[in-house]
């Protein structure tokens, strides 16, 4: 008996000669998605004044790209039982090449942001299957190392993408930070085609289409009213109207899945208490990452004037920081849980923000970096430990469920970060103005970060507050 487990525990569910080959597809593939998700933040302001749009609507390159990420996400469990991994993978990156040329040569914003949404798809589909292939083709004893390489590539993507993109601006055109992503995604291209193989069964259950339109039009309907109301203020007929929409089909898209036997999403391990708070906690920790991750390339180019390759080099202490703090922060829940953790993250996150909250258009380069390497420790040491007090409080087939929805409400509560952000921003923008004047512009932007800042604080703050609710073992018993 003990030698069958010995077995198993050396055996792959998906025996293969190379899993590295197997996993280079995706690993590219992820790893692209995810610095297309962060890097283009750095270039918004160049690509306003070159298409000549507000931040308002430049803003929805980021906000539409995670949008589309968020619809995908939920429905990667049942795409996975209807086509072959494969067939998803070799889509998944024909569709990011697609959307990249199609960026790359786009001349005005509506082609930029079909072209964007297009790589949202592929991201979409990319992603999770990168984590379910991998559990397939490793042994259980080397699972660990591989789903922490999986991570690291997710993470090693937005340290380093503000500084390319930097670097890329300081000497070609915007375009080319679309052309960057085409090579690698061949390579990844030639990969899936002569290293892939398929794992999992087809199964093509039935699919409940009512559900996916929900999901869709529920979460579509939100992202948009919030992103319109940056531009078209928040009484607007057609914020509120998208909002309204938006809420009661979500309403009602969780109280379909809530009764179906099979849902898309299942919705039901909301009702285990650690879990709900892990992943509330989460969704916050990733909209404090993105709001900041937006804000502080705008600030830095149009606040203190400086140019964007260097933007880039300001940006990058930090992005190693985080991709450094999130290797290690994993490894905390196994030694303290993830009380401690989680509670010192947002702590130190809060002195990070606030600290720029009392930037202006003089504030020294070295102030802003550390106040970007201390948001840095702070959030990513936050993030791990709650994700996974999440996920150990699963059983089975539960955890798979867990991951799905954290991955999805992450894209969507990134997204409304993001939109919120900018809304705040531009009323920051205006306050300064009409109390100042029209004529110090580098002043007013700065005064809009700190608005969308306060937002920031607002988010650590709530995080706070979840933390509380974190249980220990020995709490437990109490």
């Amino acid at each position: 008996m003990k030698q069958n487990e010995n077995n198993g525990m050396m055996q792959a569910r998906v025996p293969v000669a190379h899993p590295m080959i197997v996993m280079a597809s995706m690993m590219i593939g992820a790893f692209v998605g995810m610095f297309s998700e962060t890097s283009l933040n750095i270039a918004l302001p160049q690509l306003m004044n070159h298409l000549n749009v507000a931040a308002g609507t430049i803003q929805w390159l980021v906000t539409g790209y995670m949008l589309v990420i968020g619809i995908v996400l939920p429905f990667s469990s049942l795409i996975s039982k209807w086509f072959t991994t494969r067939q998803i993978i070799i889509f998944g990156l024909l569709a990011f090449i697609v959307g990249a040329v199609v960026s790359a040569l786009s001349t005005a914003f509506p082609m930029l942001l079909v072209g964007r949404m297009i790589q949202g798809i592929a991201t979409g589909l990319i992603l999770p299957m990168m984590f379910t292939v991998a559990m397939q083709v490793f042994p259980p004893y080397k699972l660990g190392a591989a789903m922490g390489m999986c991570a690291l590539v997710i993470m090693f993507a937005p340290a380093i993408g503000p500084t390319l993109t930097g670097l890329i601006l300081a000497k070609l055109s915007w375009n080319w930070i679309f052309w960057a992503f085409v090579p690698f995604l061949v390579i990844a291209l030639l990969f899936a085609i002569f290293g892939l193989k398929n794992v999992g069964e087809l199964t093509k259950p039935k699919v409940d289409v009512l559900s996916l339109l929900e999901s869709i039009i529920g979460f579509s309907g939100i992202v948009m009213g919030v992103s319109f109301a940056s531009e078209q203020g928040w009484a607007s007929p057609l914020v509120l109207g998208s909002l309204i929409v938006g809420i009661v089909v979500l309403a009602l898209y969780v109280k379909r899945q809530l009764a179906l036997a099979e849902p898309v999403l299942n919705l039901k391990i909301f009702a285990i208490p650690a879990f709900r708070t892990g992943a509330v906690l989460v969704m916050l920790d990733f909209g404090i990452i993105l709001s900041a991750m937006y804000l502080l390339p705008m600030y830095i180019q149009r606040g203190l004037l400086l140019p964007v390759a260097l933007t880039g080099i300001i940006m990058l202490p930090g992005g190693i920081i985080n991709a450094l703090v999130s290797a290690v922060a994993g490894r905390l829940y196994d030694k303290v849980g993830a009380k401690t953790p989680v509670r010192l993250g947002l702590i130190i996150a809060l002195v990070g923000a606030v600290m720029l909250i009392f930037t202006t258009t003089h504030t020294s380069i070295a102030y802003l970096i550390a106040a970007h390497v201390i948001l840095m420790v702070g959030a990513p040491l936050a993030m791990s430990p709650a994700q996974t007090y999440a996920l150990n409080s699963l059983q089975g087939a539960q955890s798979g469920d867990g991951s799905t929805i954290m991955n999805t409400m992450q894209q969507i509560v990134g997204a409304i970060a993001t939109a919120l952000a900018t809304s705040l921003l531009g009323i920051g923008q205006t306050v300064y103005q009409n109390h100042h004047g029209s004529g110090h512009l580098s002043a007013a932007f700065t005064n809009g970060t700190h608005y969308g800042f306060y937002f920031t604080i607002a988010l650590i703050a709530v995080g706070l507050l979840a933390s509380l609710r974190i249980t220990t073992a020995k709490d437990a018993e109490k």
